[in-house]
Parts: C-alpha cells; structure tokens; sequence
C-alpha cells in the first residue's frame, strides 16, 4: 500500500474532483462562476488554516522560504486564478461533463510546460498519445449535421457544443497543466498542504481583487444569501481546493508529475454515472467511446 501511496493519491484526487466538478457546476449555475471560486477559495483558507494549525502548529505557512513563496503564489495565480476562472465559466456553459472531457488535455500540456521549465523531454509515445487525445475529445465535441444550402443538402462539420464552452475549458487546462509544473517546482519536499495553503491564499486574493475591479460586490452578497448555492459551495470546497489540490501535490512528490496526471485524467470517465443518475443527462454510445479514447490516449501519452 505504501508503495503505491502516489498512484493513490492521485486516484482519490480524480475521484474529489469529480465530486467538486459537479457540485461547483450546480452552484456556478445559481448565482455565477466568479462569486463560486472566491467563496469556496476563501473557505479553503479556513479549513487549511485550521488542519495545518493542528498538524504543524502554525494557521499560516510561515516557515516557507521567499522562493518557495514565489514559486507556488506563481502556481495559485495560474492555477486557481486563470485556470479555473476560465474552467468554472466553461462548467457553466457546456457543463461538468464535458468541461472535464477537455480538461483531460491538462496532462499532454504538463508534459509540455515541464519540458520547458524542468528539461523533461518528450518522446515519440508521447506525440501518439497527444493525438489519440485529441481524437477522443474530438469524437465526443463535434457532429456532423446536415444543412440546405441552395436547395441541396450538405454535410458540414460543427460543434455539437459550445465553442466558447469548449475554449473556456481548454483554457482551463493550460492552467491547471502550468500550475501543476510551477507547484512541483516550488514545493520541493515541503509539506503538501502547507503548499497547498499557499496556492490558496494566492489565488484568493487575485478574485478578491478581480471582485473590486469588476465591482460585483451586489453578486457576491447574493450568493452568500443563496443558502443552497452556499451548500454545493462548502461541498466543492472540501473536496477540491482542499482535499483535491493537497492530494495532486501528494501525489507529484511521490510519483512523476506525467504519471499523477495521467491517473487524475479519468475524471470524465468517473463523472458519467453521476451524471446520468444525478442529473438525468442523456449520454451516447459516441461520447463514453470518446472519453474512453481520451482516457486511452493519455495513458499511452505517459507509457
């Protein structure tokens, strides 16, 4: 069991971010994306407050270095700022479902960006996955439809969702993709939800500020007042900024990043029952191919 403490790590962290895919999606849906992340970001800071102060005897993680600090703010305003602004607004758009489909392109852009700053180097296997993982998400986002144009009917390629949906979620997993190279860079063998706090405290700050630029302080009060937004909110809370992120960094110290990724991809597999029988949504043979095949591909992205 110890052997394998990372590969399960990253296990539950797919199936946390499951659960707060849904549950962000029901609340973003109720009273909007932006007042969603910094509520359940603030609450994230309280819960890691309390769990380190009782674990490591200190509310804040003051005992991390400048550098460190620098490394992992940096990850926070990727991650939690650009990437899931962008992804919470896509959960809204296209849904849950098929925003954590895209998002399944995280781990090929993990590679990607490691290469960059970590010198990781890409192998042939690597290309093949990227495009079997393309390949699914493809079989699952477009559709053919048929069209009159000038009295005769044509086959044109289209997207069977939003394409702003689509590119809100592919934004969110560069994102997470960055963020995740900058949070193994910066974390080092220090604590994982001291780490975490960090990234939390970082990005909490960056919507507060995007709030007061934006002046949406009348959205955030209602969504405060919403009690069952506030409900899936605390839920989502627990289970991702908190749970979810502490288990991916868990899982990154123990095991290569390429890896923790891979497992944590099949996310869009784990959220098809929920969503059939939570949500009553209609699921095709083509889109569990789909997400098979993306799944697939980004195994063999990492083989």
């Amino acid at each position: 069991m110890v052997m394998y403490f990372g590969e399960i790590a990253a296990l539950l962290t797919a199936v946390f971010w499951m659960i707060t895919s849904l549950s962000f999606e029901s609340a973003g849906k109720k009273v909007g994306s932006l007042s969603v992340n910094l509520i359940r970001l603030v609450l994230a800071f309280l819960i890691y407050g309390v769990v380190n102060y009782f674990r490591r005897g200190m509310f804040l993680p003051l005992d991390a270095g400048l550098e460190r600090w620098m490394w992992l703010s940096l990850s926070g305003l990727v991650g939690f700022v650009m990437g899931d602004l962008l992804l919470f607004q896509a959960y809204v758009i296209v849904g849950a479902r098929i925003s954590m489909l895209i998002m399944a392109l995280a781990p090929p852009i993990t590679a990607f960006v490691g290469w960059i700053i970590l010198g990781e180097v890409l192998s042939p296997m690597n290309w093949v996955g990227m495009i079997v993982t393309l390949s699914g998400i493809s079989i699952v986002i477009l559709k053919r439809e048929k069209k009159e144009l000038d009295s005769t009917k044509r086959r044109k390629i289209t997207a069977s969702y939003s394409i702003k949906g689509i590119l809100l979620a592919f934004g969110g997993a560069v994102g997470q993709g960055v963020g995740l190279v900058l949070s193994k860079k910066g974390m080092g063998e220090y604590d994982a939800f001291a780490a975490s706090h960090i990234r939390v405290i970082t990005g909490m700050i960056g919507f507060a500020i995007i709030i007061l630029l934006s002046r949406r302080y009348g959205n955030l009060w209602k969504a405060l007042c919403h009690v069952p937004a506030m409900k899936r909110i605390a839920l989502g809370s627990f289970f991702g900024p908190f749970l979810g992120v502490s288990f991916s960094l868990l899982a990154i110290q123990h095991i290569q990043a390429g890896i923790a990724a891979t497992i944590m991809s099949i996310v869009p597999v784990l959220i098809i029952p929920p969503a059939i029988f939570l949500f009553h949504e209609k699921v095709n043979w083509k889109e569990i191919i789909g997400a098979a095949i993306t799944v697939s591909g980004v195994a063999l992205f990492f083989l």
